[in-house]
C-alpha cells in the first residue's frame, strides 16, 4: 500500500483513519484488483508500460530504442486496459464497499471530509508545483536553501487545505458533479460516491485519534517528510 505524502498532509488524524481504513479495505471485501492473480497482473503491466516510456530529449541511439519500444508499449498498454475493462464491475463495487467501511472505520463525517479533499487536489497540486518550481527557477542556491527549509512546504500546503471556505468545497462539489470527477479512471465518481456515504444513519467512528499515538506516527514520518519534500525542491516533480 502506497500513500503520497502531500496527500496525508492536508488530511486531519480522522480523515487520515478514513484514509487507510479505504485502503485496507480493499484487502478485506474481496477486491480482485488487490488481489494475488489480478493484482499482481495489474500492476506488473503497469510497471511494464511505465519502464517502456518515450525517452525525452533523446539522443540518436535512444531514439532508436524509443522506435523499437512502440510496439510493444502499445501491446502492454491494451492488455492492461483490457483486464481493468473486464474488471470495471468487480471494481466499482469494491471501492463502494471500500468507503462504506472507510465510514464504520472513522466515522461517516471523516469519510466525506476525505471525499471533499480528493476535490480539491488540483489546486493543492498547482500549489505544490508553484512551491517547487519557485525553487527551482531560483537557481541551484535557492534551490539548497529552499531544501533547508522542506518541512515549510507541507505546512504551507496544510495551512492552504485548512483555510479552504465551505462555500468553496461546495462549489467544487457542483462542479465535480457536472464534470464527472474521478481520483482515476478505475473510481466511480466522487460525488456519487460521497452521495452514497451520506445516504441512511450516519455512522460513528470505530476508531479514533490518539494524541500519543498521532505524535509517534508523526516523528515516525519525520525522516520522510523532510526527505521527500527536500527531493522535490532540488529535483523538481520530475526528479
Amino acid at each position: 500500500m502506497v500513500l503520497g505524502i502531500p496527500l496525508w498532509e492536508v488530511l486531519s488524524p480522522e480523515e487520515r483513519i478514513a484514509l487507510l481504513g479505504h485502503e485496507l479495505a480493499h484487502y478485506a471485501n474481496g477486491d480482485i484488483r488487490n488481489g494475488l492473480v489480478v493484482g499482481s497482473a495489474v500492476r506488473s503491466l503497469a510497471l511494464c508500460h511505465h519502464a517502456l516510456q518515450p525517452i525525452e530529449h533523446p539522443s540518436a541511439i535512444e531514439t532508436v530504442v524509443n522506435v523499437v519500444y512502440v510496439v510493444p508499449r502499445l501491446l502492454i498498454r491494451g492488455l492492461l486496459v483490457l483486464l481493468l475493462r473486464l474488471t470495471s464491475r468487480a471494481g466499482t463495487r469494491a471501492e463502494y464497499l471500500a468507503d462504506r467501511l472507510a465510514a464504520r472505520t472513522a466515522s461517516t463525517q471523516a469519510a466525506v471530509g476525505l471525499m471533499d479533499r480528493l476535490l480539491i487536489a488540483g489546486p493543492i497540486a498547482v500549489l505544490l508545483r508553484s512551491e517547487v518550481n519557485r525553487a527551482t527557477l531560483g537557481g541551484p542556491r535557492a534551490a539548497r536553501e529552499a531544501a533547508s527549509r522542506a518541512d515549510e512546504l507541507w505546512d504551507r500546503l496544510a495551512a492552504y487545505a485548512a483555510s479552504v471556505p465551505e462555500h468553496e468545497y461546495e462549489r467544487q462539489r457542483r462542479a465535480g458533479a457536472r464534470r464527472g470527477h474521478q481520483v482515476d479512471a478505475t473510481h466511480p465518481p466522487t460525488h456519487l460516491r460521497r452521495t452514497c456515504l451520506l445516504t441512511g444513519t450516519p455512522l460513528v467512528a470505530a476508531l479514533t485519534p490518539d494524541p500519543d499515538r498521532t505524535v509517534r506516527m508523526a516523528e515516525e514520518l519525520a525522516p520522510s517528510r523532510t526527505k521527500v519534500a527536500q527531493t522535490l525542491l532540488r529535483d523538481g516533480l520530475g526528479g
